[in-house]
């Protein structure tokens, strides 16, 4: 089996390292990873600029490429470029720290995972919940056990999964997997506004919880961020198709038609007048 192994932590971080090791037994890796951290950057595809291919070596020996844009771009350019046939398998972590619920959306983790679900190559993200110590090798071994699972399933080839390990299910001599759904509830996180030596104004997320976040009542379903949170390994199948069907049916009735307000064509005419100022 050919399989290509990536991240968004980037080409030296301990998670893909681990990854490698234990994706060995499964086959042949190709590691193909970003040349710095791109955490957050979702499925971001570099077009504007070149990017740089290099070669990566351990003791004198081929370890991997490195490539100076995004998790995405790695499997993209890695597939059409890099590998001299496409992969089997596309394997993209251990992040470090968990995917779940709308984070999914932001993750570049994930991001390259559904990169190689494009192509209708089976997709796997992993991530691992964050922890000083990091014990990534015990959990990239536990998930490359259920990613040989996964594989054996029918009708699992092409597939995009969202695999997430609690440390709970580490310390657990039996831990259990549960397939749940994603998260959909909002998440607000606040920012922390600190003032910069020039007296400007500029903001961090601090990644708490917003107060002022509305109370959601748990579903009756258990998703993806409920049972991390009881310690359960989950996966979860994505699709990258994000169309609305209820809603698509609905709006099938609906009779739009082009309309141009009389005040918005002189507002395109005369155009708005931009300043910025530092005051917050």
């Amino acid at each position: 089996m050919r399989i290509l192994l990536t991240n968004d932590d980037g080409i030296y971080a301990p998670g893909l390292a681990a990854m490698e090791r234990a994706l060995r037994r499964l086959g042949d890796v190709s590691v193909i990873a970003p040349s710095r951290e791109q955490s957050g950057v979702s499925h971001s595809i570099t077009f504007l600029t070149p990017l740089l291919a290099r070669q990566v070596f351990v003791n004198d020996q081929h370890w991997g490429w490195t490539v100076d844009g995004s998790p995405a771009d790695c499997v993209k350019l890695g597939i059409s470029e890099i590998l001299p046939e496409p992969p089997d398998l596309v394997v993209s972590g251990m992040n470090g720290g968990l995917n779940a619920g709308i984070n999914i959306l932001y993750s570049g983790t994930v991001g390259a995972a559904v990169e190689g679900a494009f192509y209708g190559i089976t997709s796997v993200a992993v991530s691992l919940q964050y922890d000083e110590n990091e014990p990534f090798q015990q959990a990239a071994d536990l998930a490359v056990g259920i990613i040989e699972q996964i594989l054996k399933q029918k009708n699992s080839s092409g597939k995009l999964y969202n695999v997430n390990v609690p440390l709970e299910a580490l310390r657990n001599g039996s831990p259990e997997i549960r397939i749940v759904p994603m998260a959909a509830a909002s998440s607000w996180e606040t920012f922390e506004k600190r003032i910069d030596p020039m007296g400007r104004p500029y903001y961090w997320l601090a990644g708490r919880p917003d107060q002022r976040q509305p109370k959601v009542k748990d579903p009756a379903q258990m998703t993806d961020q409920m049972a991390l949170s009881q310690g359960y390994i989950t996966v979860t199948p994505l699709d990258y198709d994000v169309t609305d069907r209820h809603t698509l049916n609905e709006m099938s009735h609906w009779d739009l038609t082009p309309q141009a307000d009389a005040a918005l064509r002189e507002q395109e005419h005369t155009g708005p007048r931009f300043r910025t100022s530092w005051r917050s």
